[in-house]
């Protein structure tokens, strides 16, 4: 069982999943790809590409830095929750 003063520490903490989720999902459209050849340029199966997406696969450092090379961005962006502006909201 989990200590709750430890519990409490990450109440209110990002979800990075999530974060990482709409942040793939966005550059990937943006640079007009399929989730098929996103994982193709990344060496990886296309339903990995779609957990990703949908904030179920807990990817590697290793697989986020791949991911935002064949993304053309940074691994630091893919973590960066977006703004209401960027997600027009």
């Amino acid at each position: 069982m989990d200590d709750p003063s430890t519990c409490r520490r990450y109440v209110g903490m990002l979800d990075y999943r999530r974060v990482l989720a709409e942040n793939v999902k966005a550059a990937r459209k943006a640079l007009d790809l399929s989730q098929e050849a996103l994982a193709l340029e990344a060496a990886i199966d296309r339903t990995y590409v779609s957990g990703i997406e949908r904030g179920r696969r807990n990817p590697s450092l290793t697989m986020i830095a791949k991911l935002a090379e064949r993304l053309k961005t940074t691994p630091a962006a893919l973590l960066s929750p977006m703004t209401q502006e960027q997600t027009g909201k």
